[in-house]
């Protein structure tokens, strides 16, 4: 009888997590690109990887078991494990003749012009495919590269110096893993072009705002730089409302539709350029409707007939547990969160200075003084308490003059300053429900980005309140809902028959949340020249990029929060 010893080194092998040969070819390709995806659970989809995957469909229609026995076979979609190599892997293609196999890894693209005919990455996944096949006692000398667009095979030699530097990249991505550290950003590197993670790495703002940091710290100026709008590929999702009894989503192939009792359907929007579906006033939604929905990610917003959040429903919540464990870390320190809050604060009073400063001719210097004065007080401020003083004194005075930007006549609409719970008039009645829309567009993205949006750093913890979404709110109130309510009622698109008043305030009637919608919308989609990055974004992909920049705060890449602050 023999009898085997386990030694240390299996035992920690056979522990240890596996890396997938997809991350061990995207840390080859980018280690940041590698640590978005392996450690903190970071995904985009991008035309490219959509076209891809279509491409790639009928590789993965089906999975077949490794043959048992040495003898010809064509098997797709293999998958295999070797834990002393410590990688997992699924095989496109596994080719055998009886003596040995051979991997075909399929790729979306053409092959390169090199005379290799393949880029490094993808080799280095195909030779970790060939490690996976040598453990599990396979013969693999050689794999292959089919590149779909062209239909070329490539071939590759396992030679031991790939092999080498296989596994020495296996242990450096365990290495990088385990420090729990994001790689710097590559530096103004073509790679990143075409990067579905390029939205979330922001690899050009990250660089430019921490040379800015070191110039400040060294007290000189940065120099300036190009920065490349390497913002994710769906800026073209966009939110679908539905609103009404009767109205309900179906899923048809990649669509969704929108079906009505008495008029049949009315409407359709394709699935991969959605961003999200808010139900309001009892629309519904199918089940395969809500299932593809939760499989993409696209979250599913409940809605009452007034307007009132009732819940969210989506996939499997984001991975980031790292991100989470840091916000609720700056949550418990007093310090960090009033360095995060100061920010923001100041951020809300400047933008509100430069709407007055711009749209009213009449506004008073000492106003505008006084706010800039309200601003840098909010830069400096001690304690929490003394922030919330200097907010509510710059509130003050900018809500004094913003019933001065209305252009409609004062019998008509006017406004006397802020009042809520209920709203009292129906400037505030829309400034209320547009502030309750932001709040739900942040509450998204900022989960989207990997936060507890339950948990901020200025609005403390209260139940049901998502104190992390308030935060970021604070920043784009003046620029996005207090322009969109000054747009509707300057352009005379509400008049006095859209509202009603209930009890001792005045609601928004149904068909003019349609109007009060449209106009969030159109403000949303408004491009602007970020005032740091120089390049021209809408608001809704700013609200990503800013959220994207607190975590990297969070994380220890940036020392302070760049808040945003529009130019006018």
């Amino acid at each position: 009888m023999m009898v085997f010893f386990m030694t240390d080194e299996l035992t920690d092998n056979a522990d240890r997590e596996m890396i997938p040969a997809s991350m061990l070819a995207a840390f080859a390709f980018c280690p940041r690109l590698c640590y978005l995806q392996f450690v903190q659970g970071e995904f985009q989809d991008s035309a490219e990887l959509a076209e891809g995957r279509f491409l790639h469909r009928w590789v993965d229609a089906e999975q077949d078991a490794v043959p048992e026995e040495f003898v010809p076979f064509h098997a797709r979609s293999v998958s295999l494990s070797a834990p002393q190599a410590g990688v997992c892997c699924r095989i496109d293609l596994l080719e055998g003749d009886g003596k040995s196999v051979t991997p075909v890894e399929y790729k979306r693209g053409k092959a390169h012009e090199s005379p290799a005919g393949w880029y490094d990455p993808q080799m280095i996944q195909l030779a970790a495919q060939g490690l996976a096949l040598q453990e599990n006692g396979f013969s693999c000398e050689h794999g292959m590269i089919y590149y779909i667009l062209s239909k070329e095979r490539v071939f590759v030699s396992f030679d031991p110096a790939l092999m080498a530097k296989t596994r020495e990249l296996i242990e450096k991505l365990r290495m990088m893993a385990a420090r729990g550290e994001i790689p710097q950003p590559l530096r103004a590197s073509a790679r990143c072009e075409h990067c579905s993670l390029a939205g979330v790495c922001l690899p050009d703002e990250v660089n430019l705002l921490r040379e800015m940091e070191a110039e400040r710290a060294a007290e000189g100026e940065p120099e300036e730089e190009k920065i490349r709008m390497l913002l994710a590929s769906r800026d073209d999702a966009v939110p679908v409302y539905v609103v009404g009894q009767g109205k309900t989503v179906r899923k048809r192939g990649e669509r969704l539709e929108v079906w009505s009792y008495e008029e049949g359907k009315v409407s359709e929007a394709r699935i991969r350029e959605i961003s999200k579906v808010c139900l309001y006033g009892g629309a519904e939604i199918t089940t395969p409707a809500m299932v593809e929905l939760m499989q993409r990610n696209v979250p599913v917003l409940h809605f009452s007939h007034g307007g009132w959040f009732l819940g969210i429903c989506q996939g499997m919540s984001h991975k980031n547990v790292l991100l989470r464990i840091k916000q609720f870390q700056w949550a418990g320190d007093e310090g960090k969160s009033l360095s995060i809050a100061r920010k923001m604060v100041a951020a809300k009073i400047e933008n509100s200075r430069m709407r007055l400063r711009r749209y009213d001719a009449d506004v008073p210097e000492m106003v505008l003084d006084s706010l800039a004065t309200l601003a840098k007080d909010a830069e400096n401020a001690s304690r929490r308490q003394i922030l919330l003083g200097i907010e509510g004194a710059a509130a003050g005075a900018y809500f004094s003059r913003l019933g001065s930007l209305l252009k409609t006549n004062p019998g008509d609409f006017s406004f006397e300053g802020r009042n809520k719970r209920p709203p009292r008039d129906p400037v505030n009645s829309v400034l209320s429900y547009l502030y309750g829309v932001l709040t739900k567009e942040l509450f998204t993205t900022v989960q989207a980005a990997g936060f507890e949006p339950y948990l901020g750093f200025y609005h403390q913890p209260r139940y049901g309140r998502p104190a992390l979404a308030l935060d970021m709110m604070e920043e784009f109130r003046p620029v996005i809902a207090d322009a969109a309510m000054l747009s509707l009622f300057n352009n005379e698109e509400l008049t006095a028959k859209d509202f009603i008043r209930t009890g001792i305030g005045i609601s928004i009637m149904p068909e003019a949340k349609r109007k009060v919608i449209a106009a969030y919308e159109h403000r949303m989609q408004t491009e602007v020249t970020h005032p740091i990055f120089s390049y021209k974004v809408s608001y809704r992909r700013v609200l990503e990029v800013q959220s994207r920049l607190l975590a990297r705060v969070l994380s220890g890449e940036l020392k302070e929060y760049p808040a945003f602050i529009s130019r006018g």
